[in-house]
């Protein structure tokens, strides 16, 4: 995940419980991508040195396990941009040009100038944090398959260029997951400022929801309302599944207005956001962070290392 901010309701529903999960299965290195935040916060870093140890503290309460997962920091690993240069040189300009998510991420970061060489070529540095550790399933969603399909091709081209089998084809992971609008019905971005994350206190998140769009078909109290197209009742499917039935219910015969809808899904989510909350802090108050981050690093380095050292020897450098 990119450092630029804490940790919202988007992606935890999105990606965390799902990343907790696998570490059952699998060998997992999660990373705290800040040379990919640099990508867009370049003008002013700061907000990047921030959000790291928020970030881990976030990743940790929500069930990542530092004894099990290497967590580390992307600058902490050098080889990623050993790597990200060597892949850049054979990576076609026409490649990056057609990648349909460049041009979202464009509209979505509108309010920065994130025209530069670095965001085109965002997906060979997201292709070589793949390579580094040979990973074979890459936790995505839908909209991150072409991403997995361009590291595919990579590692097909420079597979044929150098001779030699030194990486494997990655594969996605489609994770299912609950998707959550922001406050305001668009998707939920920290660029948006729509977003409710982990870390913010018990007024901010009740204020959010009591501000959150909802069903715009509804227009008097007396209306019918459409749980299936209003952007409270994923909420509840994600954090109170148990009210599911008893909210739509409610909510079908016109029984209770949105606003005491929202008042009920603020408690909600403060019950369950409280036991992160509290997790969260003592991490950060222990000072596990850096502890944590360092042994990611010493691990995920390792392994970096000895790839770097099998491209150099395809290569004839």
């Amino acid at each position: 995940m990119r450092t630029t901010g804490g940790i919202h309701l988007g992606n935890y529903v999105g990606a965390l419980t799902n990343w907790a999960a696998l570490q059952d299965k699998y060998d997992c290195f999660y990373m705290l991508a800040d040379w990919h935040a640099l990508m867009s916060e370049y003008a002013d870093p700061s907000v990047i040195m921030r959000s790291i140890s928020e970030m881990v503290a976030d990743w940790v309460a929500s069930g990542i396990d530092p004894d099990r997962s290497a967590i580390f920091r992307q600058s902490d690993v050098r080889e990623h941009a050993e790597l990200h240069l060597i892949l850049s040189c054979i990576t076609p300009l026409s490649w990056l040009e057609r990648c349909p998510t460049y041009k979202e991420q464009l509209r979505e970061l509108a309010a920065k100038d994130v025209h530069n060489y670095a965001f085109l070529g965002y997906p060979v540095l997201q292709t070589a944090d793949i390579l580094l550790y040979k990973t074979s399933l890459v936790p995505v969603g839908e909209d991150q398959l072409p991403h997995i399909e361009l590291a595919r091709e990579i590692v097909r081209r420079f597979n044929f260029l150098y001779g030699r089998e030194v990486f494997i084809e990655p594969k996605p992971a489609l994770t299912k997951s609950a998707r959550l609008s922001g406050t305001d019905g668009r998707k939920m971005s920290k660029s948006y400022g729509n977003a409710i994350e982990i870390g913010e206190s018990p007024l901010q998140v009740r204020e959010k929801v009591m501000n959150m769009l909802t069903d715009v078909k509804r227009v008097r109290l007396a209306d019918v309302g459409h749980p299936d197209e209003c952007n409270l009742y994923p909420y509840y499917e994600a954090f109170s599944p148990a009210l599911t039935e008893s909210v739509r219910a409610l909510c079908v015969r016109a029984a209770r207005g949105c606003t005491d809808c929202k008042r009920q899904l603020a408690d909600e989510l403060l019950a369950f956001l409280e036991p992160l909350r509290n997790r969260r802090e003592e991490i950060l108050s222990s000072g596990a962070v850096d502890s944590i981050l360092r042994s990611g690093a010493e691990k995920a380095r390792k392994i970096a290392a000895q790839t770097m050292s099998e491209v150099r020897q395809a290569m004839g450098f």
